[in-house]
C-alpha cells in the first residue's frame, strides 16, 4: 500500500517538475519547453484517464504520433510499471 502511494507521488512530483521546466522553456530561448510539456502530459496521462482519451483522440490523426505516444506510454510502463488509479 505504501509503495503503491509512493510511486504515485513519485509520478506526479517529476509530472509536476516537467510541467513547470516546460513552462519555462516557453519564456526562455535555450530550453524545448513543447517537449518538456509532452514528458508532463505524458505522465499526469498514467493517473488521468480523461487526459490519456484526449491524448488518444487528438493523436489519431497522425499516425505516427499516436504510435510513438503509445511507445512512449509503453516505455513509462515498464521503467514506472502499471499505475494502480
Amino acid at each position: 500500500m505504501l509503495k503503491k502511494k509512493l510511486k504515485k507521488i513519485l509520478i506526479l512530483t517529476l509530472a509536476s517538475f516537467f510541467f513547470v521546466l516546460g513552462l519555462a522553456g516557453l519564456v526562455l530561448p535555450v530550453l524545448q519547453g513543447w517537449l518538456f510539456l509532452a514528458i508532463s502530459a505524458l505522465l499526469f496521462s498514467m493517473y488521468s484517464p480523461r487526459l490519456r482519451a484526449w491524448m488518444d483522440k487528438h493523436t489519431i490523426k497522425y499516425p505516427n504520433l499516436h504510435r510513438f505516444v503509445g511507445k512512449a506510454n509503453d516505455w513509462t510502463t515498464k521503467v514506472f510499471g502499471a499505475p494502480e488509479v
